[in-house]
């Protein structure tokens, strides 16, 4: 059976990391089976990045290569209808939620309006965790961001960037259904899983005030959370 290896939960979700559960959503809607594995140490996966998959002989990481290789393999129809139209939006929305990732990890590691309570929730469901280990991964974060260009924003300007990235996913998502239509496809399973991982924060930050405000994004994200639970 295919195995889905990535962060662990937090706060109520799948995986604190929005590739991750954006993965856990797609398999989940297209029912593909699973088992799930969680785990912090990704020096064995590809590219030494969360998530990935082993499936029998084949493991594949990066979760657009997942959603490419189940969708081929398993023959989910979940996007078999969709107009050339909307996939050129699929793969902008796709490109704008990496944009959005880097925002939602700040605001977790860096950003010390609110790294003490990241930590702290941290250590609470997950006792094998350190105050160390989890200070040398704020570390390594560090060096990321300001490779990456967000470190080089003060906070208030990182959280406007995140801000403008959540704005167009609010234009974009109706007040019913879904992205595309009244069934989800693979879009709604990669939007809802970085917005779960902003509602479902229990930390109040700007992006989690902007979304809790959006009835959009929250049915949005609430009727998939219903239908990936369980």
């Amino acid at each position: 059976m295919l195995t889905l290896y990535s962060y662990s939960t937090l706060f109520g979700v799948a995986d604190n990391n929005g590739y991750g559960l954006k993965v856990f959503a797609f398999l989940k809607l297209a029912a593909v089976p699973f088992v799930h594995e969680h785990i912090f140490d990704a020096s064995k996966a590809p590219r030494g990045q969360l998530p990935y998959i082993v499936d029998g002989n084949d493991t594949v990481g990066d979760s657009g290569t997942i959603i490419d290789y189940v969708t081929r393999k398993y023959c989910v129809t979940m996007d078999a209808q969709l107009t050339p139209a909307q996939r050129t939006t699929n793969l902008l929305v796709t490109r704008m939620l990496d944009d959005l990732y880097w925002v939602m990890s700040y605001s977790r590691w860096k950003d010390e309006r609110y790294w003490q309570q990241f930590r702290d929730a941290l250590l609470r469901e997950h006792p094998g965790l350190t105050v160390e280990g989890l200070a040398k991964a704020k570390e390594f974060n560090a060096q990321r961001y300001y490779y990456q260009g967000i470190g080089r924003f003060d906070p208030d300007a990182a959280m406007a960037r995140g801000l403008a990235d959540l704005a167009a996913i609010d234009a974009l998502v109706p007040p019913h259904g879904f992205v595309h239509g009244p069934a989800p496809s693979s879009i709604d399973a990669a939007i809802y899983g970085f917005i779960a991982n902003i509602y479902f924060y229990d930390i109040d930050t700007p992006l989690k005030r902007f979304v809790v405000a959006r009835d959009n994004i929250v049915r949005h994200c609430n009727a998939i959370h219903t239908a990936v639970s369980g």
